[in-house]
């Protein structure tokens, strides 16, 4: 599976990231607008497609995830209006109230762009995947699999779940899967 490499990320840029993450969920929740990114860097101007997770920081509990498959925008954009994403329109949760952000652990994945993977390419901890089949489409982070010890074929029969879609449907002609990776990077313990 071939990819384009995006630019490397900083340790700083990688903190900006997570600041930022927060501060547009403080602001967003408190005024519904979006802090201002000052003089991003360059990787971080870059356009990246990103998931953003949020986790109950005392049970680690999943709280909120939202991204998006295609770089649509600056990396650094993409973050703030998928944290926000997260926390507002995550259909499995009810929204996030301002006074739960400080209880929030957040955890940013940018990912490499999609590109056509067969089964036998996957390599489970280091592909994410989306499937696409009969108008329905499911997509698992490289990192959701490794708490379970999935191989493979669980893997995929996880991701085809999440698509609504029956566990061995990504052996079928009309399924289309995709790979990807993803640099992921999260929030120090308090």
């Amino acid at each position: 599976m071939s990819t384009e490499t995006p630019p490397d990320l900083s340790a700083d840029d990688k903190a900006e990231l997570l600041r930022l993450a927060r501060e547009a969920l403080e602001l967003y929740l408190r005024e519904e607008s979006f802090p201002v990114a000052d003089s991003p860097s360059s990787a971080m101007a870059q356009p990246r497609a990103t998931f953003v997770t949020l986790r109950d920081r005392a049970t680690q509990d999943l709280r909120g995830c939202r991204g998006e498959t295609v770089a649509r925008q600056p990396l650094v954009e993409s973050v703030m209006h998928m944290a926000v994403a997260s926390a507002t329109d995550d259909p499995r949760f009810p929204p996030v109230a301002a006074d739960e952000v400080a209880d929030l652990h957040i955890e940013i994945s940018a990912l490499t762009p999609m590109t056509p993977i067969t089964p036998d390419e996957i390599e489970v901890g280091r592909h994410g995947l989306l499937i696409r089949k009969a108008g329905r489409s499911g997509l698992l982070l490289p990192q959701v699999p490794l708490p379970y010890g999935w191989n493979r074929e669980q893997f995929l029969a996880a991701l085809c779940q999440k698509a609504g879609l029956p566990d061995n449907a990504w052996r079928f002609a009309d399924a289309e899967l995709y790979g990807f990776e993803c640099e992921v990077w999260e929030e120090d313990s308090p």
